[in-house]
């Protein structure tokens, strides 16, 4: 179920923005950006993940129980595996039916978000992606995800509103 609404997603992007930009430490909308693209000369998949830096530290702390940096980590490594475990656990990518392992390439602040980076190797062509994902959901509910998906230089987004977590695009 594919939604391309592209006016109501660049009215989520230009308050989520402005809330970046103001340096607002608080924000009204809870919503994470994933953006996948297609690399054909290496045939991979590029994916990150842009969340709020606190609702990813408040969701991480509440998992491990444990006291959670992730702008400086007094273990950077730990910091690296907690990223990379809750992404893994909340985005599922399948291409042509088969669900494909997201390599971890690391994180970065990005303003007011962490910005995760992950790969996905030996995708030379799709026919059809499917994209399960449900970062924050159980952090709240009015948890938005943002999805953006490029393939031969043709963009196509999404919109994902809690419960709703999955969708499909044919090429």
């Amino acid at each position: 179920m594919f939604k391309n609404n592209s006016s109501l997603v660049m009215r989520i992007l230009l308050v989520f923005m402005f809330f970046i930009f103001s340096g607002a430490t608080t924000h009204p909308i809870y919503v994470s950006v994933t953006e996948i693209q297609h690399n054909s000369k290496d045939k991979t998949l590029e994916v990150s993940c842009k969340i709020f830096t606190g609702d990813f530290e408040a969701i991480l702390k509440s998992k491990t129980k444990s006291k959670i940096n992730l702008l400086q980590p007094t273990d950077k490594k730990l910091m690296e595996s907690l990223v990379d475990q809750y992404i893994q656990q909340h985005l599922k990518i399948k291409v042509d039916g088969k669900l494909k392992q997201m390599d971890f390439l690391g994180y970065e602040q990005n303003e007011d978000a962490i910005q995760s980076y992950f790969e996905i190797d030996d995708v030379a062509t799709m026919k059809k992606i499917d994209v399960q994902d449900d970062i924050l959901y159980e952090y709240k509910s009015e948890q938005i995800s943002i999805i953006h998906l490029v393939v031969n230089g043709n963009r196509k987004s999404t919109k994902l509103v809690n419960p709703d977590s999955n969708f499909s695009l044919n090429y």
